[in-house]
């Protein structure tokens, strides 16, 4: 596995880097944003993981751009910035997870192959499962285009992966904690609320013009998509 470093501390990125060579994966390192994006051009990487605070192009610009030219390739954001909101910022742009520094190595890695192996998976399923539907909603893995009564749904990458993940468990309901886990790759942190917010942003794409709602809370428990009765 090839991995890009994009980090201006020196100590910081040449830590992860050996720790990524004890794990026998190979790395670059670029220590500002507009060289890491040379090198996402120049190179294929498996997975990239990135600051948000970097000289010359910042790590949320970085992503987008990423997002735009590969949207296979898996992104970590690495960073000081820790609240709610920096975090669904930060997947708002493209990141598949977000961790905040001081980190552990061992974490580092663990999310790392979990979304090595989702991104395997996804690039190994047939044709016939990239398109989702319920009711008049549609969801298609391959064009990232979701349409409700053919009128086209834009999405942000993250609330496209929780409506994704919703979609492939329908009638069911949903803990926060799973979401986290499954959709973010991380344990629900009480003290937040960004699950609850990412369920607000989808109703109001994906239920608010339309008599038949699709998004469903259930008290103390979850949330769960399923056709109206």
């Amino acid at each position: 596995m090839h991995i890009l470093i994009i980090e201006d501390d020196k100590r910081v990125a040449e830590l992860i880097q050996r720790g990524l060579a004890e794990q026998d994966f190979t790395s670059d390192i670029a220590y500002d944003g507009l060289q890491g994006m040379k090198l996402v051009l120049q190179n294929e990487y498996d997975l990239v993981i990135t600051d948000i605070i970097l000289p010359k192009l910042d790590g949320l610009d970085l992503s987008r751009e990423i997002r735009g030219l590969k949207s296979q390739m898996p992104i970590i954001m690495l960073t000081a910035l820790g609240t709610t909101d920096d975090k669904i910022e930060g997947f708002d742009a493209g990141a598949d997870d977000y961790m905040v520094k001081p980190f552990e190595m061992r974490e580092l890695l663990a999310r790392m192959r979990v979304l090595l192996n989702r991104y395997k998976s996804i690039a190994g399923a047939s044709a016939n499962s990239f398109v989702l539907k319920l009711d008049t909603l549609e969801m298609n893995l391959h064009s990232k285009i979701v349409k409700r009564d053919n009128k086209e749904i834009n999405l942000t990458p993250k609330e496209f992966k929780l409506l994704e993940y919703m979609m492939q468990n329908t009638d069911r309901v949903l803990s926060r904690n799973e979401i986290a886990e499954k959709v973010w790759d991380t344990h629900f942190d009480t003290g937040t609320n960004f699950i609850d917010v990412y369920i607000n942003y989808l109703r109001k794409k994906v239920d608010k013009d339309f008599d038949k709602k699709l998004i469903h809370t259930k008290s103390g428990m979850g949330f769960i998509l399923k056709i109206e009765e």
